[in-house]
């Protein structure tokens, strides 16, 4: 092969071709002060879904295009993010994590025997427009529970979605809870039996919170005009149907029972109203059982949820303190998933997802996330002349005790003492082990509780005040009482 020389000068071409660094519109950057209280949050919800009985799962970030186009209706057929294999088969990247379990339930019916729990945390994407605390890539939190129609496992999904909120100590939270088939009984009773007719309510119905009363009473009508001047056609029903309609999702009462009661008296006594409230009775029981409070988990007949997959109870997960982050939790039942693949035989389904990202920034803006920018609890400051295999050792000590433990690694000119205490202090190290040629020479090094130091520093505006107070937290012991100094500092019992 012949070598050309390039021509021109080399330091202009390479700024010629730099690239600017910057991340697609609706994805996200994970830097530490992010993915250290993410990472626990995940850590923490983990445990709770294992404690309800739950196992881990996982599916691939791709799947063919006929596993998911069509599964989670029109809109969703609009944001999936379509590609090509190599292989040149028409694939997709996930939209959720629901539709690739009811594939692997379809799959492995040897390995997985009914009734089945899992749960699964993985990014999926949707072709969305981004807006607060939405995302093209998202991570979505899910459990599933497979083989069982049984309410009360749908009751366990919902306790299990409060009981995420009170472990994250979130100041509020609400599941609005309805039934696919409540819905059903309406439009069966308004006569509307057309199933594109039947989809059009159910997606006017589903932007109540979004657009108001007023503007659904429009879209269930004639139609629409949207602030930015696009027309938004209408379901074209009658003035009697809509009032009809609007009546039944304003029911409210002050208990689970109390709604069912109401609905009771809203629509008409057929087979399919019958089993509707029969199951929302079952399901007030079950979370009495459960312990979920009648604040936090509510019948709402307004709510019905765009996915077109759920046959039975629906659950949504809104913080009334953060309404701008919209729904951070929702599922409901899907029994008939599964029938969309080659599968022995169907399974009923429930389950629910986590929006992750958007929990995280509605807790954050709540202020319920630690700030903190690093796992590391103490920091090896040396001084002068001391081995960096005495360094090692000193930070070897620490770890083997539990200790997350950093030694500081720089070049010579920047080892000064102040380089390595402001780099404690620009991430929040809370403790600092000193160790130089003194201390070293007599078995000792001095710890200092940075936090303390920081806090008696705060409001002094006199330099030498000020260097005075930097000793403020220090002391100095011996090298055998190091680990069991920094421990008590750490609040390490």
């Amino acid at each position: 092969m012949k070598l050309t020389r390039p021509t021109g000068n080399s330091t202009t071409m390479a700024k010629k071709h730099r690239v600017e660094p910057r991340t697609l519109k609706g994805f996200q950057d994970y830097l530490p002060q992010d993915l250290i209280p993410r990472k626990d949050v995940i850590r923490r919800i983990e445990i709770l879904f294992e404690r309800y009985g739950f196992a881990p799962l996982d599916t691939p970030a791709m799947e063919h295009l006929e596993t998911l186009l069509g599964s989670g209706g029109e809109n969703t057929n609009k944001e999936l993010f379509r590609l090509e294999s190599p292989e040149e088969e028409p694939i997709a990247l996930r939209f959720d994590l629901t539709v690739p379990f009811a594939r692997i339930l379809a799959q492995y019916p040897d390995k997985i025997k009914a009734p089945f729990k899992r749960y699964a945390i993985g990014p999926v994407w949707r072709a969305d427009k981004p807006g607060p605390g939405r995302f093209r890539q998202f991570t979505q939190f899910d459990i599933d529970a497979a083989g069982s129609d049984i309410v009360a496992v749908d009751a366990e999904i919902i306790a299990v979605m409060s009981a995420i909120m009170c472990e994250l100590k979130a100041p509020s939270h609400r599941i609005l809870i309805n039934n696919r088939k409540l819905i059903d009984a309406l439009l069966e009773d308004c006569g509307i039996h057309d199933e594109a007719k039947q989809k059009h309510v159910l997606r006017v119905i589903d932007k109540l919170a979004k657009v108001g009363l007023d503007n659904i009473r429009l879209e269930l009508g004639p139609g629409r005009v949207d602030d930015s001047g696009d027309p938004i056609p209408g379901v074209e029903l009658n003035d009697e149907t809509i009032e009809k309609i609007l009546a039944f999702i304003a029911l409210k009462a002050d208990t689970r029972s109390g709604i069912v009661e109401a609905l009771r008296e809203a629509l008409p006594e057929t087979p399919l109203t019958q089993q509707a409230l029969q199951e929302m009775d079952e399901l007030a029981d079950a979370l009495a059982a459960l312990k979920v409070d009648e604040a936090h988990a509510i019948f709402d007949p307004s709510l019905a949820r765009g996915l077109d997959y759920y046959t039975g109870p629906v659950f949504e997960m809104i913080i009334p303190d953060a309404p701008q982050f919209g729904s951070v939790m929702g599922g409901g039942r899907y029994n008939k998933l599964v029938e969309r693949f080659k599968a022995p035989q169907p399974l009923a389904c429930t389950g629910m997802s986590v929006g992750l990202d958007r929990l995280l920034a509605a807790l954050d803006h709540l202020g319920c996330i630690p700030q903190v920018k690093t796992p590391v609890q103490a920091l090896i400051v040396t001084m002068g002349n001391v081995p960096r295999a005495e360094t090692l050792r000193l930070a070897q000590e620490l770890r083997d005790a539990g200790i997350n433990t950093e030694t500081y690694f720089a070049s010579k000119k920047k080892m000064q003492m102040g380089n390595q205490l402001s780099h404690a202090d620009h991430y929040e190290i809370p403790v600092a082990v000193i160790i130089g040629e003194d201390e070293l020479a007599n078995g000792v090094v001095s710890i200092k509780d940075l936090n303390a130091g920081k806090a008696q520093r705060e409001d002094i505006e006199d330099r030498d005040e000020y260097l005075a107070a930097g000793k403020t937290g220090q002391q100095t012991v011996a090298r055998g009482e190091m680990v069991k100094t920094v421990q008590g500092l750490l609040g390490i019992v």
